[in-house]
């Protein structure tokens, strides 16, 4: 599913209609009734980890600034040196998804989105599965024939048409109303409030360090791309216990998880493709054959983890003495 990067791209695509009254709306979504967003204002666009929240309002009722828009704009402009960028949200994977991963992502999308409604209110929250994207004043096309020979163009689970005349579209999401944006900008990997101490105090539990990475009460928006490209780069072996790591090793995987989505972010605004050194390959960068294992916790979901032997060596008790977490 799309992580905090690709997200966070979708609400900046977002942001330009805010302000705007829907004239028309489609869409084959079932759990929500498309209809009821004709004739609404849109507000506010917010992110948080791997959720848009869309505010809607009546027509006449105030427009009001956004709460997050102009400074995540500002943070996250590429500048006048990037080239040209398309308006769509999609992933420069290069790989396609295996079985197993589709089937992974299929079920893990379903843990995280939302199963029933959170009481009435004004807010539209949005989760994406696997392929989930936005779309600005265009639809998505197809790139390549189906398994049966045909070549169908996405169905699109919302459309909105603006009273301006531009439109956005809605691909692979799950959407309910709540009361209000459920988020905790401190676990954002993203956000300028998120909180360094807390979340190096989570990365020293004695879990394996893969599943802590994917907690998304320390880590929100921090999928698994992220998760294996950065254990890779702080040279860290998946399986490894937070408690046998020194803090300067958890520091050292805290600044590659933060740098890494900063640079995927900048990178997909600039109209650039993420190039992974492991994730989907059968060597790192440095020729090295890489090894591939499926793991979770017990009772949890288990995720596709790359790493190599040799670059990541595996870390036993009595290997180091770890300076304790005090922050």
């Amino acid at each position: 599913m799309p992580e905090g990067p690709s997200v966070r791209k979708f609400q900046l695509l977002t942001s330009p209609f805010v302000g705007q009254v829907v004239a028309k709306v489609g869409g084959s979504s079932r759990k929500l009734s498309v209809n009821d967003l004709n004739a609404l204002r849109l507000q506010d666009s917010q992110v948080h980890g791997k959720n848009l929240y869309l505010a809607f309002v009546a027509a006449e009722g105030p427009t009001g600034p956004t709460a997050e828009e102009t400074v995540l704009q500002r943070e996250a402009a590429c500048g006048a040196h990037c080239p040209a960028q398309g308006q769509q949200g999609q992933d420069g994977i290069p790989h396609p998804y295996s079985q197993d991963e589709k089937l992974q992502e299929a079920q893990h999308s379903r843990s995280e989105a939302p199963e029933a409604a959170e009481g009435q209110g004004n807010w539209l929250r949005i989760h994406f599965g696997m392929f989930g994207s936005v779309r600005a004043n265009e639809f998505s096309r197809a790139s390549r024939a189906n398994k049966r020979g045909d070549w169908k163009d996405p169905v699109p689970r919302l459309v909105l048409h603006f009273e301006s005349g531009g439109f956005l579209v809605f691909y692979n999401c799950r959407m309910l109303w709540c009361s209000s944006p459920r988020a905790d900008p401190a676990s954002d990997i993203l956000s300028v409030e998120f909180h360094r101490g807390r979340a190096l105090r989570a990365l020293s539990a004695p879990d394996p360090i893969c599943y802590t990475l994917l907690d998304q009460r320390y880590f929100s928006g921090l999928g698994n791309i992220i998760k294996n490209e950065i254990l890779y780069l702080a040279r860290i072996h998946p399986l490894t216990p937070g408690s046998l790591l020194a803090l300067s090793d958890l520091e050292h995987l805290l600044d590659c998880a933060i740098q890494f989505s900063s640079e995927w972010l900048h990178n997909k605004l600039c109209g650039q493709g993420l190039h992974p050194q492991v994730y989907q390959k059968e060597q790192c960068p440095l020729g090295h054959p890489l090894m591939k294992g499926t793991f979770g916790p017990t009772g949890g979901f288990k995720r596709l983890t790359w790493w190599c032997p040799q670059c990541q060596p595996a870390v036993l008790p009595g290997d180091g003495d770890p300076s304790p977490v005090t922050e």
